[in-house]
């Protein structure tokens, strides 16, 4: 099966950003979202995108647990 990078939920676009930019002021990386990506490590970029991906299966795992 080919991949498109069609969303499953567009609508949660807005809240992917707003979490992407909340986790990269937790690891000190003021102005995320105006920095330019490329003059970033790919370590800082992999860490936000690592510890989103973390919180998200965190969340999950929650609401699958029934603790939300």
């Amino acid at each position: 099966m080919a991949s498109t990078n069609t969303p499953v939920k567009p609508s949660a676009k807005n809240g992917l950003n707003n979490m992407k930019t909340e986790i990269a002021s937790e690891l000190g990386l003021s102005n995320y979202d105006s920095t330019d990506k490329g003059n970033l490590t790919a370590r800082q970029n992999g860490y936000v995108g690592g510890y989103m991906t973390k919180r998200l299966v965190e969340m999950a795992e929650q609401q699958l647990s029934g603790k939300f």
